[in-house]
């Protein structure tokens, strides 16, 4: 069998890479020409020059790629942005490269079976933030907030969400595609340089957070993300959306907690501020950013991110309908990336 993977020089993408691998497939990294291959080292990768910005350089792409190997049997889509300068950025590169990779794909038989796209768990936004009273149908989680189900509607309150949701709702338009979406939460683990700074912070003794609502975060483990996306290949229904998470809820402090306790660092200062603290430093960090032609961690999109209380989703359908089971609860994910940073010398 013959796979697809965008994004494969990526956190998430050089992982889907590994363990297609192991299963024994073809598998073809696309990359850009700039792309490192840090992580795509094994011999047997074979790689495929990724170009989404116009329909002409990636029909002349697939179309020659089609003509010496053939098509392939499946696509996983990996790649996209998480920071951006701007919405149109966003847009540009997570919905209209989404869609023309997947129209070209089946414009230009490139494609016998599968396309699964990686959205996120961020399509939805803000809209199970207030405790309500469990009921059969919207069970209740930790903090009594509700569970996110897919019959909420999404509400995106970030521009990477929204360009998310613009891509998942238009693929359905086009005709003779197979596909199913998968909505992480925030995936963590080796190679993953966000939540590694809150490794940073801890190995300085800070732990920052914000808002004084009880907050209940959810996570996903990458090897667990990269199970679900290769039982998608072969399982699921066709152009539904899956939420994913470790099948945990955790409180605010948790995924610290953990940190410290692995890297053995004691007297930690918590300190934590207003939201209107880290909307005034978000909106600051992402202007200066802007300024210098960059993007910041920190930025107005990661402060609706931060602001939300409640991230817990329900899985079942994940379980049910693509065989999907988390292995890495948040205990034993945390040890592994923690080991692997000391490995690799990040720590």
């Amino acid at each position: 069998m013959k796979i697809l993977i965008t994004g494969a020089s990526g956190f998430i993408g050089s992982y889907l890479v590994e363990e297609a691998l192991n299963a024994g497939m073809e598998v073809w990294a696309a990359v850009r020409q700039s792309s490192s291959r840090q992580y795509l080292q094994d011999s047997r990768i074979r790689f495929f020059h990724l170009d989404l910005r116009s329909d002409e350089a990636l029909a002349t792409s697939l179309d020659n790629h089609v003509g010496t190997h053939g098509p392939w049997d499946y696509v996983v889509h990996a790649a996209g942005a998480t920071k951006c300068r701007s919405t149109d950025d966003f847009r540009r590169i997570n919905t209209e490269g989404t869609l023309r990779l997947a129209r070209l794909l089946v414009e230009r038989g490139a494609l016998r079976s599968r396309f699964v796209f990686i959205s996120s768990l961020s399509i939805v936004g803000a809209v199970a933030d207030t405790p309500a009273e469990p009921s059969a149908a919207q069970p209740k989680g930790l903090y009594g907030y509700p569970l996110i189900t897919d019959t909420d509607t999404p509400q995106p309150n970030t521009a990477y969400g929204k360009s998310k949701w613009e891509a998942e709702q238009s693929l359905a338009d086009i005709a003779g595609l197979d596909y199913v979406i998968l909505r992480p939460t925030g995936v963590y683990g080796p190679r993953e340089r966000d939540y590694f700074l809150m490794a940073k912070s801890i190995c300085q003794h800070v732990d920052f957070a914000v808002g004084y609502r009880p907050q209940a975060l959810t996570f996903i483990y990458v090897k667990d993300l990269v199970q679900a996306a290769l039982l998608a290949l072969n399982h699921g229904e066709s152009g539904r959306a899956y939420f994913l998470t470790d099948g945990g809820a955790y409180p605010s402090r948790a995924f610290s907690d953990l940190l410290q306790r692995e890297l053995g660092v004691r007297g930690v200062l918590h300190v934590k501020a207003p939201l209107w603290v880290l909307r005034v430093v978000s909106s600051i960090a992402g202007k200066i950013a802007a300024l210098r032609g960059k993007t910041s961690t920190l930025n107005p999109d990661k402060y609706q991110i931060m602001k939300q209380r409640n991230w817990q989703c329900d899985i079942s359908a994940a379980r049910r309908e693509l065989g999907y089971e988390p292995h890495y609860p948040l205990e034993r994910g945390v040890r592994e990336a923690v080991e692997w940073y000391k490995a690799a010398g990040w720590l």
